[in-house]
């Protein structure tokens, strides 16, 4: 889960590299570094642990660095503790041979046994120092050719990589190899480019292509070549990058977290307008035809994360409007629990980045079985998508905080225009019940602004919950769905211990845990279910417990049951997640802001979990 990127051509390498490393630092932040080749021919390499300040300040922005071709890393370690010893690029001993790496190397214990048997040895504890001597080991086998090395090494190697060498020996020249883990490649006018994610290189350039698995590059200026396992070259399709270079950047907001909370309304109108058209939902450009929905007998999201809760969002949504049976996975337990799949079921894979390690091996199970296959996801032609059968994008743009606010939306907003069209397209609804809900669609994104005026009570209130340990999150049907990420936004950002509850599930244990002033969070929006969540707010006040309340405005007084209360607007049930989750993501930006956190960059964890 860490962040790659490199550069080759006219101009200096190492601030271009640090400034796409800056785009890439929500993938990793425990240590980072760079590797330029200096004028003299050498590889010079910098290394510090902790953020990536650190090491721009080391390199005084990159113009103590001198060289037009480099390669640079931010890490989340995974093997060996983050320090400089661990930090990337790592290199052979003469440092001729440099390189970094994203993923995880499985079999590098048997890869590390070879080598020392071969005479190396090692000054690290990382799978990538195995790798990058690994590579120097065929390098010499086949006579200094870095094609034939790198070929042996995809071919060694079990597990996932993004990995970009350089040698000393091919000056101006970048090598990259990929497998399970993302890697885009770019070229420009002024050069070639190497990254992990997009908004590295969006600043350079939009024309981008994407490597497939076991396929290999040679980057020089303003030139790339690809390669498949046998060293055949190959053609690949280049793709044209329709994103907004300001909405990868911060725009005068202190962290990217709230500017993205506050790009949801258009994140939702964007996502919509692609799909509704002249009064109905038409998805034929993602390939979903009316025949093929009429045809599911049942759905499984499977998905991590707060993409995990989109789609138990999905499930009631889906079951209640349109009465098919739908399971939710996680996707590392879809792939063991060894699941009952049918003929004509549907697998819905959900994932941001498209990327998502153990949601790729979902699919790939899946499409050993024969089953059908519908990604949502937000980058395009990355892996997720490109190996199902059918895709949906969100249109939620480039999203850097850790903590996924607008993607979330998107998410949400795609399961609901799901759960409509098959409920019409199967005769559940009939066409005025079909044209009211696609009314109550249409009119999400002035609600989500309308919620969005709520920030200054939420932001008085979060200023007096710094010093709470325990947060319980409660609500029933689809606002129990809620509360499990609004439980998940908290804790991630805040480091505050959060669990979220079915609410009628109190009694059976979780209510032994309520005491004096803890902060119980209750969803009341739901109106057949809110007398009965009212219940159990008066069961936890009664313990004790101090309490915040997100409510539909005008449906009911629930003002007397809270301590601090957010009114939401009226719309369908079944679509108020998309309101109800607004003041959950405020209130966790600014109990973590009240804190002194990096509400960006929480630690342990990376935008894109690229490794099982």
């Amino acid at each position: 889960m860490c962040g790659i990127v490199g550069y080759t051509g006219k101009n200096q390498a190492a601030p271009i590299l640090l400034d796409g490393l800056s785009k890439l630092e929500y993938r990793g932040y425990d240590s980072a570094g760079l590797a330029v080749r200096t004028p003299d021919g050498n590889h010079e390499v910098v290394k510090a642990k902790g953020k990536l300040s650190t090491l721009s300040d080391m390199v005084d922005g990159g113009a103590a660095l001198k060289g037009t071709c480099g390669i640079g890393h931010t890490r989340w370690a995974t093997h060996g503790e983050p320090n400089e010893i661990n930090a990337h690029p790592h290199y052979n001993d003469d440092k001729s041979i440099v390189a970094v790496h994203n993923g995880i190397i499985e079999n590098y214990v048997a890869l590390k046994d070879k080598l020392l048997k071969k005479g190396y040895t090692f000054y690290s504890k990382t799978d990538t120092e195995i790798a990058t001597k690994l590579v120097d080991y065929y390098y010499r086998k086949w006579g200094c050719d870095p094609l034939k090395a790198l070929v042996s090494f995809t071919l060694r190697v079990r597990g996932s990589y993004a990995f970009a060498v350089m040698f000393k020996d091919f000056p101006g020249k970048i090598y990259v190899a990929r497998k399970d883990s993302p890697l885009i490649v770019g070229v420009s006018d002024d050069g070639a480019y190497c990254a992990s994610d997009v908004p590295a290189i969006l600043k350079y350039t939009r024309e981008v292509y994407y490597l497939d698995n076991m396929q290999i590059a040679c980057l020089e200026e303003g030139k790339a070549t690809f390669y498949d396992v046998d060293s055949n070259v190959v053609k690949k399709r280049r793709i044209k990058i329709d994103w907004d270079v300001d909405a990868a950047e911060k725009g005068g907001y202190e962290f990217f977290m709230m500017k993205e909370i506050k790009e949801q309304p258009e994140v939702i109108k964007k996502t919509l307008g692609y799909f509704v058209k002249d009064d109905g939902i038409d998805f034929s450009e993602a390939k979903i035809s009316d025949d093929f929905l009429k045809g599911v007998d049942r759905i499984h999201f499977v998905a991590c994360g707060s993409a995990y809760h989109a789609g138990v969002v999905g499930k009631y949504v889906i079951e209640g409007l349109a009465r098919v049976p739908v399971d939710v996975d996680i996707a590392s337990e879809f792939r063991y629990r060894k699941p009952i799949l049918g003929k004509n079921d549907l697998v819905i894979l959900i994932s941001q980045s498209g990327e998502t390690a153990d949601t790729f091996e979902a699919l790939n199970q899946a499409k050993a079985e024969g089953i059908a296959t519908l990604a949502i996801v937000n980058v395009h032609d990355s892996a997720i998508p490109r190996g199902s059968d059918k895709v949906i994008y969100t249109q939620a743009g480039p999203e850097i905080s850790v903590a996924t606010t607008k993607a979330y939306s998107a998410q949400l907003v795609v399961c609901y225009m799901l759960a409509v069209k098959l409920a019409y397209v199967r005769g559940v609804i009939d066409e005025k019940r079909y044209k009211e809900l696609i009314s109550e669609l249409i009119s999400l994104p002035s609600k989500v602004e309308s919620v969005l005026k709520c920030e200054d009570d939420i932001k008085k209130f979060a200023n007096g919950i710094t010093n709470k340990h325990d947060v319980f999150f409660i609500g029933r049907g689809v606002d129990y769905a809620v509360c499990l990420e609004g439980s998940l936004k908290l804790k991630e950002i805040t480091y505050i211990h959060s669990e979220a509850y079915a609410a009628g599930e109190l009694k059976h244990g979780t209510i032994s845990l309520i005491e004096k002033d803890t902060l119980v969070v209750a969803l009341v929006t739901q109106p057949d279910l809110a007398e009965k969540t009212k219940s159990n707010l008066e069961e936890v006040k009664s313990r004790g417990a101090y309490c915040m309340c997100v409510a539909v405005k005008g449906n009911y007084d629930i003002r007397k049951d809270c301590g601090f209360t957010v009114y939401v607007p009226h719309t369908d049930s079944y679509f108020m997640p998309s309101l109800s989750v607004i003041p959950l993501q405020l209130f966790s930006y600014y109990v973590s802001l009240y804190k002194g956190l990096d509400v960006d960059k929480p630690r342990n964890l990376a935008k894109c979990v690229t490794v099982e």
